[in-house]
């Protein structure tokens, strides 16, 4: 009977995950302000803070993501496009000394995160908080590194989990097993960070679309992923093509979270801006 209902449904969704796709692509388009970066501004608005002193800045506005967001999602988008170009459908997990390093880049992240939203707690509310510890000044530069760092370690999760679920040749060898191949994406990294920094113009106009798409991207996966498992449709598809329904599903969940939390935003702080403070 199980079986039966999974099959209905299955076939049921071939119809309706395409309709509500672009219900929900018409309805975040109205929702979101005029304009092709405002656009990706909607979409960092669903998961980042966008205070504008912490973001980097083009032609005079602040970027979709904040500092640390920026990089976070810069640095994923780029982890996986590096994996899938050098790793194509291996899904064994890196071995431990890589395992370690992608480690110590979350342990920096949550170190900078927790130390940089202590100190903004103190400036914000004054000698009332001044009791709280903090070990450094935190900046943009330390938060696009940390960011950057992590978003490469959420990128080699989302690929090795991602393979293990949709592809029926997927591959057991271990990702990133050879040390030149995490030197090489973590200088690749270091390379996009540096030229994040001076803010130049021809540099943010891309990385604002690659840092809000990266938010679209990794959203887009694992709710594929889910909806992969929930169809039971795990080890399923040989192609992107014969995999098209979980991932425009992917996308389209993505699209109703992003939309819905934008809205309830919106509604509670009157603004497309950070979030207020004080």
């Amino acid at each position: 009977m199980l079986n039966r209902l999974i099959i209905a449904a299955q076939k049921l969704s071939n119809w309706l995950v395409p309709l509500a796709a672009l219900a929900i692509v018409a309805g975040f388009l109205y929702i979101a302000p005029a304009g092709i970066l405002s656009k990706a501004d909607a979409i960092g608005y669903a998961v980042c803070h966008r205070l504008d002193a912490r973001s980097f800045h083009v032609d005079g506005r602040q970027l979709p993501l904040c500092a640390r967001c920026s990089g976070m999602y810069l640095g994923a988008v780029l982890g996986l496009a590096f994996l899938s170009l050098t790793y194509r459908r291996s899904a064994g997990n890196p071995p431990r000394g890589v395992i370690i390093i992608l480690v110590l880049f979350g342990l920096a992240f949550a170190v900078d995160g927790t130390n940089s939203y202590l100190y903004l707690m103190k400036l914000t509310y004054g000698a009332r908080l001044d009791f709280l510890p903090t070990l450094y000044i935190p900046n943009n530069t330390l938060r696009l590194f940390t960011g950057s760092g992590m978003g490469v370690g959420m990128a080699v999760a989302v690929f090795v989990s991602l393979n293990q679920t949709f592809w029926k040749d997927w591959d057991n060898q271990p990702v990133l097993d050879k040390p030149r191949d995490l030197l090489i994406l973590t200088a690749l990294m270091l390379l996009a960070d540096l030229l994040v920094l001076p803010e130049w113009n021809w540099v943010l106009y891309p990385v604002a679309f690659i840092s809000a798409g990266g938010v679209l991207l990794l959203l887009t996966l694992v709710y594929g992923m889910l909806w992969t498992m929930i169809m039971q449709q795990d080890n399923h598809f040989l192609t992107l093509r014969e995999a098209w329904l979980p991932i425009l599903a992917g996308l389209t969940i993505a699209l109703i979270q992003i939309t819905a939390i934008d809205i309830f935003r919106l509604w509670l702080t009157h603004t497309w801006g950070g979030f207020p403070l004080g």
